[in-house]
């Protein structure tokens, strides 16, 4: 829908924006290939999962090749942070759906004559609105998961990749795929707000903070619930015990891949006094080093656009004047003739700076000394983002410390945005960097109506509180709060329940569920 693509080649034929008209249809057509795919069993869906990953490996040098002529970004981050993490998304959702989303039992407190389970239902039609900075993973890996779950789902890639998007379609096409079960529509703001509008049964958005607010109006009028990963500006903490080197090669990594282009990218860096000009002789070093262009040995590409350079220049530019310090890089550079940043590092840097406060999404790694842990951990707070943060130290009580401390989705510890490439790891942020999960059970249960069911287990005539009211029941239960409430007395339980896919057994300790077969 909005592209013709030849689905043995996967060459596109043609590509155009969207109309709201063109996205109703591709709903409808959705909605008549959910009622097939909801009845599908988990592991014949699993069996999907495993023939797109199979497409994907056959296809994917021209998807790479794709990438990086969309964005600009070099052949080892395409092949490694995309091809690779979206098999792994494939792979664990084909093999663990079923049980994730398996009716599981609840203790039923005092209510013993009757028995709850909780279902997982498919919401029905999944709306994936992807961005530019991974347009193969951040778009496959939200429609692999709605599959799973046992949507359909319709994908707007963004317009700056829309080539990517196009390919994933053909890509569950040739995996076998029922017809209408995935499509891609492809279009500017104005398609993604259409297909918010359109009645989808829910929307994954990854992009801007800007954009997620206008998602949210939209999708206000009609109810729709959204996930939204709005990107971050994550703080780097350096300890006085790290080890250095492997801190430093972190953080270069860390800032610089994808031409920093990424939500979970190192884009401050707080280290304690006693170890901070080595480490940044140590930054410097390796950041001089690196290879700009679009060669295979390149480690960094491009920026993707000059509005996106534009910003990077303007909280450059806002540093510099209020005192920072350019000490390697900050000059423009042709790559594959697009206009972008070299990799920068910047010193005596503070909060009043725009490149600590505001997201960057580029290559600028600012660098800033402060007295502690504790210091670090207030300024690594001071932020209205809250997506992923980076912990270097061996003191096991400071990285607890840290790790309980930072207001963040996610913390790596002695490593770097690998929490992404971790599936059975949930991942999402807090504040401005959204709400919701993608990855492990609670993205796959993102993707799921949760029904609770109550049943009665004896089939009595009536219950004891039913009209009218036994004179008795109030009295009796007067004193049986008593006897069950009272000051260090506590309960526990157990059930077991045949949910109709095999007996679910659980324990229950003061109320809480644990699942043991």
């Amino acid at each position: 829908m909005g592209s013709l693509l030849d689905t043995q080649t996967l060459e596109i034929l043609a590509r155009e924006d969207s109309s709201e008209d063109t996205v109703a249809s591709a709903v409808k057509i959705a909605r008549n290939a959910y009622e097939y795919w909801k009845e599908v069993p988990g592991t014949e869906r699993s069996k999907l999962l495993r023939a797109i990953r199979s497409q994907l490996l056959r296809n994917m040098d021209e998807i790479v090749d794709t990438m990086i002529e969309e964005t600009g970004k070099v052949v080892t981050e395409a092949v490694v942070s995309e091809v690779v993490v979206s098999c792994e998304v494939l792979s664990y959702y084909a093999s663990h759906a079923a049980s994730i989303l398996k009716t599981r039992s609840v203790y039923p407190g005092l209510l013993i004559n009757k028995r709850g389970y909780k279902r997982y239902e498919p919401l029905g039609v999944i709306g994936v609105i992807s961005p530019w900075n991974y347009p193969l993973v951040l778009a496959l890996g939200p429609v692999a998961t709605a599959l799973a779950a046992g949507n359909a789902v319709i994908l707007k890639p963004s317009e700056y990749t829309p080539k990517t998007g196009i390919l994933i379609g053909g890509l569950v096409a040739k995996a076998g795929a029922p017809e209408g079960l995935v499509q891609v529509i492809t279009g500017h703001g104005p398609t993604g707000e259409a297909l918010v509008r359109s009645g989808v049964d829910k929307i994954a958005f990854t992009g801007s903070v800007r954009s997620g607010k206008a998602v949210m109006r939209a999708a206000s009028d009609s109810l729709t619930p959204v996930v939204l990963e709005l990107g971050g500006k994550d703080p780097f903490i350096v300890c006085k015990d790290a080890n250095l080197d492997r801190a430093a090669r972190a953080c270069v990594w860390g800032a610089f891949t994808n031409c920093g282009q990424t939500c979970m990218a190192t884009e401050r860096v707080y280290v304690v006094k006693e170890v901070y000009d080595e480490f940044v002789d140590k930054v410097i070093s390796l950041t001089a080093k690196l290879h700009q262009g679009t060669a295979p040995s390149d480690d960094v590409g491009a920026v993707i656009h000059k509005g996106q350079l534009d910003i990077i220049d303007n909280h450059l530019a806002d540093a510099i004047e209020r005192g920072a310090k350019v000490v390697c890089g900050g000059g423009h550079v042709d790559v594959g003739g697009r206009p972008s940043m070299e990799p920068t590092v910047l010193l005596e840097v503070d909060h009043s700076m725009a490149v600590m406060r505001e997201e960057t999404f580029g290559p600028l790694l600012p660098i800033m000394k402060v007295e502690n842990e504790d210091e670090a951990l207030r300024l690594a707070n001071d932020s209205q983002y809250g997506l992923n943060a980076s912990i270097f130290a061996k003191d096991r009580r400071v990285i607890d410390k840290l790790v309980a401390g930072l207001r963040s989705g996610n913390v790596c510890v002695n490593d770097v945005m690998i929490s992404y490439g971790i599936p059975s790891l949930p991942f999402g942020g807090i504040g401005d960097s959204g709400f919701g999960r993608s990855h492990g059970p609670e993205g796959l249960r993102e993707m799921a109506h949760l029904k609770s069911v109550a049943e009665d287990r004896f089939g009595f005539s009536r219950e004891p509180s039913w009209l009218p009211v036994p004179s008795w029941l109030a009295k009796a239960v007067k004193i049986g709060l008593d006897l069950l409430y009272r000051p260090g007395h506590d309960r526990t339980g157990s059930a077991a329940e045949n949910t109709g896919n095999g007996t679910q057994t659980c324990v229950y300790i003061n109320s809480k569920e644990v699942e043991i077969g």
